[in-house]
């Protein structure tokens, strides 16, 4: 994934069509940012009164032997000026501020937004540490960049100007000396902006790795320990991030590289500027006021000539992450409701695949199939079951139904009418979906069944739903926790065993009250009793709700009304688990090897 990122930096956007993106998102709050760069430019402007302060006090107070009170006057000056760009400054944070980090938290919350409208697909091909990079480190970047980066380099640029303007009404040949020591700088600032930006972008996508590695070994704990992949884990890691730090520190050499020139030639300058300033004023072509208004004003633009170095790349590593931040808002999302979206006549909780099929594209913009020629009745209220070899597509199947993959060719209809024809968020309110891959959120037991309930609940309501759940997902266990259903299960529930997840993720499913349920494998972690006691209580509490279930052990099989076995991504029979036990060698062959598969499983329970 990085690499492909990386990849995408060898034909940069330019930054006139990055910050023309970004207007939009600063239009409102522009008049603020315009007023702090008022104030900070007034605070620049300031600061170069002063060496004309100091100009008149060497040449008309100093030299005629003013009085003391012209003395003192020049001296209020300078102080009330230093006062007048302090109080600039402390405005100029004021107005900025706050906007910036308003546009932070808006893009932010927008990124966001767009993640959770993305479909499946995106979320299996980027790592989650690219995406929490580009939301979090690359949106702090452009916050500060806004609240200080932009403006500065801006006021800093025109401070240089005013200066250098200053200095040629003082001298024109210093002024002369001083502006040429630009074209060195010049030159160098055309090399630095390829070599930084380019070392900025890898920096920025090796981030998002390291961080994607974090998170993957934080969740997988249990795994590394279990192998002992401990030290090998650490290996890795330590060389991403040893990429990392030489990716970093040649981005600071860059940026040291260019500094070195920013600094050393107006210092250079300065002294060969000494030699010439003294002559002049020995032959009396300069005044000593002008010599030293010259240096006072050489002294001021120091740091912004020095800054503008800086600034430079940080404006570059904010393009760099503006870039990335887009290229995932530019993610097309192949899989919303449509512009008019119809509701059912009826909602007789009937699922049909017609003629379905489904391909994942490869690397070569080529598809695989999945599933061929998919057709599939299963009637209002019915448990049916699907069984097939490993890798037959069966998961897939399923994500068909609540649209979290779309079918290539072929519909798929809930209550009679094509998923695509529904309206997203009232489709996936019709059907409920629990996985084999449990994922559970970082909150309570209460806020993880109740997630899907119907917003319109009291709260008795509620939580006479969340006692139903809890009962019929045999996980009555929750109770006896140290806060009850209250209690926090930490990050993705891991402080639970593989059971209970399923179980809290089964009664998430069961509170949703879906007239359509998907059952990936949910109760693959339970004791055949133990499913036996959910099914049956899901019979109870599920009457007329249409289930569709993938099974991956023959007691599953057993209790549902009807079995479909899928094969050579064809649903190659329907039938009774009887009849097609006797009936279809293949299915035979299917249950036998669900039957190994059940052993291991089974023996552990018992001892």
């Amino acid at each position: 994934m990085a690499q492909a990122q990386q990849d995408g930096s060898n034909d940069p956007i330019p930054l006139s069509a990055t910050l023309k993106r970004l207007a939009p998102f600063v239009k409102p709050i522009l008049p603020r940012l315009f007023c702090g760069f008022l104030c900070a430019l007034g605070a620049g402007i300031v600061a170069l009164a002063i060496p004309q302060v100091l100009a008149w006090l060497v040449n008309v107070v100093l030299h005629r032997d003013g009085a003391a009170s012209e003395v003192w006057l020049s001296v209020g000056i300078v102080a009330a000026l230093g006062l007048v760009e302090a109080l600039l400054i402390f405005l100029r944070r004021q107005f900025v501020l706050n906007p910036a980090a308003g546009l932070e938290a808006q893009m932010r919350i927008r990124f966001y937004k767009h993640l959770q409208r993305l479909p499946v697909a995106f979320h299996e091909r980027w790592g989650s540490g690219q995406l929490l990079s580009r939301s979090m480190s690359d949106l702090s970047l452009l916050r500060r960049w806004l609240a200080f980066g932009a403006m500065m380099l801006v006021v800093e640029t025109v401070t240089v100007i005013t200066g250098l303007v200053l200095m040629f009404t003082h001298s024109w040949i210093l002024g002369l000396l001083y502006l040429l020591g630009s074209i060195p700088i010049s030159i160098k600032a055309y090399r630095f902006r390829n070599d930084y930006r380019a070392a900025s972008r890898r920096s920025q996508d090796q981030a998002g790795d390291l961080a994607t590695a974090v998170e993957e070994s934080v969740h997988g704990i249990r795994v590394i320990k279990a192998f002992g992949r401990g030290p090998h884990v650490y290996e890795g890691f330590s060389a991403q991030a040893k990429t990392l730090q030489e990716t970093e520190i040649t981005k600071a050499k860059t940026l040291a590289s260019f500094l070195l020139t920013v600094v050393a030639i107006p210092e250079t300058i300065l002294g060969i500027g000494l030699f010439i300033g003294i002559t002049q004023v020995a032959y009396g072509s300069l005044s000593v006021g002008s010599l030293v208004a010259y240096f006072a004003i050489a002294a001021v633009i120091a740091g912004p000539v020095e800054g503008m170095g800086m600034l430079l790349g940080m404006t570059l590593s904010t393009k760099t992450a503006l870039d990335r931040h887009f290229e995932v808002m530019d993610s097309i999302n192949d899989i919303d409701s449509p512009a008019q979206p119809r509701t059912p006549a009826q909602r007789d909780g009937s699922v049909t695949l017609d003629h379905v099929r489904f391909a994942f594209p490869d690397t070569a913009g080529t598809h695989r199939p999945i599933l061929a020629d998919i057709n599939l009745q299963i009637r209002p209220g019915e448990t049916m079951a699907l069984v097939g070899i490993t890798g037959s597509g069966k998961s897939t199947l399923l994500n068909l139904i609540p649209r979290l993959h779309e079918a290539t060719a072929g519909q798929v209809l809930v209550h009679g009418q094509d998923v695509k024809h529904w309206d997203l968020q009232e489709l996936r309110s019709e059907v409920a979906v629990a996985f084999e891959d449990t994922t559970l959120f970082s909150t309570t037991i209460r806020g993880n069944v109740l997630l899907g309930a119907p917003g319109n609940l009291d709260e008795r309501q509620r939580e006479a739903l969340l006692a139903e759940a809890l009962d019929v997902a045999q996980a009555q266990f929750a109770y006896s926790l140290p806060e009850g259903v209250d209690t926090l299960i930490g990050e993705e529930g891991l402080s639970l065993s593989g059971g209970q997840r399923q179980r809290i993720a089964l009664a998430r499913a069961i509170a949703a009250r879906p007239n359509v349920l998907v059952l990936d494998d949910p109760l693959s972690a339970l004791d055949v009793r133990t499913e036996e006691l959910v099914t049956e209580r899901l019979r109870e509490v599920l009457a007329g709700t249409t289930t569709l279930i993938v099974a991956h052990r023959p007691s599953t099989v057993m209790l549902a009304d009807r079995v479909a076995l899928l094969r050579d991504g064809r649903i190659d029979a329907v039938g009774s688990h009887t009849h097609l036990l006797s009936t279809n060698e293949h299915y035979r062959f299917v249950i036998a090897s669900l039957d190994d598969e059940e052993q291991p499983a089974t023996a552990e329970v018992s001892r």
